[in-house]
């Protein structure tokens, strides 16, 4: 095992310093990052139950599960966790090219000494799990059925993983972690917003030992959160702009609209609105073209509410504004 395997020295991390948290046990980090610990974010806000949940999956090995809306942050705050604890960490995408092969290894042809022989090489859940390393499953729920039943043996007590063709026994390093987050809570989407999601083996989801859910932020917060990340945006329009974006999911929730807007296009607007100087025509291109044609005098509606403006009215023919 190379050094990168290598157990890494610790040191104990002050959770109320540094996520305003309180938790009954030692949160250990390690010294130094390496080029896999994610780039840490200094303007994130970390919300206390999800944070907690993801402390204890550090902290304890056990596995977290975090379902939520699309946007509202899950892989975001395991990565931002894991960056002020200087844990490496990797994002697998389990889309549809994903297979058994990618997560296991294969064996392939190489050059050893002007020869070509074969060697297995290692695929991305048997390269991380010998590392002091977390793995993020994204888009877990809409895993291939045969990708879902690897990941399966690893989520076991031992997490061991049996490489048949190699006749080789895979005992994870002991700090390797593992997380997965979704859309849905496993037991698919009624919503039809999330095509492709599936409900999970409730034999698998019963593995995880850590469900958590994180919904969209308290206006407040993300108003916050947008300030912090667009400064030169007066703190007017971003009121405006999140109580839009709230409206617009109470539409949502009523089945008024089919379209959801996330704090992901809320950070987009803002940014489009920064580029532009033009909070009207950074709203249409960020989510307005894309409602249903049969919504947007709905939008219209609500952006008229916050805004005092129409978002068909020809913003290019007025002066820029915020």
């Amino acid at each position: 095992m190379n050094n990168s395997a290598q157990q890494h020295p610790k040191t104990v991390c002050d959770a109320q310093e540094t996520f305003q948290l309180e938790v009954p046990w030692t949160v250990r980090a390690f010294l130094d990052a390496d080029s896999h610990v994610p780039e840490r974010d200094d303007a994130f806000h970390f919300v206390p139950d999800v944070t907690r949940a993801l402390l204890l999956g550090f902290t304890y090995n056990r596995r977290v599960y975090l379902h939520g809306p699309h946007g509202s942050g899950k892989s975001s705050h395991i990565e931002q966790v894991a960056a002020r604890l200087n844990w490496p960490c990797v994002r697998i995408n389990l889309d549809g090219h994903i297979t058994r092969a990618d997560l296991i290894g294969r064996d392939m042809v190489m050059v050893r000494d002007g020869k070509q022989v074969t060697e297995f090489v290692p695929g991305m859940l048997v390269w991380a799990m010998q590392r002091p390393m977390a793995v993020i499953f994204d888009e877990y729920d809409a895993g291939r059925p045969d990708v879902m039943f690897v990941i399966q043996r690893v989520l076991e007590s031992t997490g061991k993983l049996t490489l048949l063709d190699q006749n080789q026994v895979i005992t994870p390093h002991p700090d390797f972690r593992l997380f997965a987050t979704a859309n849905t809570a496993g037991q698919g989407d009624p919503s039809g917003l999330y095509a492709g999601t599936q409900a999970l083996n409730q034999a698998q989801l019963d593995r995880w030992q850590v469900i958590a859910q994180l919904d969209y932020m308290p206006a407040d917060q993300e108003a916050a959160i947008l300030q912090s990340r667009l400064p030169d945006l007066p703190p007017d329009t971003v009121s405006s702009m999140v109580a839009f974006a709230n409206l617009a999911r109470q539409a949502f929730d009523q089945g008024d609209l089919s379209s959801l807007i996330s704090l992901r296009t809320l950070v987009s607007w803002g940014e489009n609105t920064a580029l532009l100087a033009d909070t009207r025509e950074a709203m249409r291109l960020t989510f307005f073209n894309r409602c249903d044609e049969t919504e947007r005098p709905l939008v219209n509606e609500i952006y008229q509410r916050c805004f005092d403006v129409d978002l068909y009215q020809d913003s290019r023919h007025d002066s820029p504004l915020y």
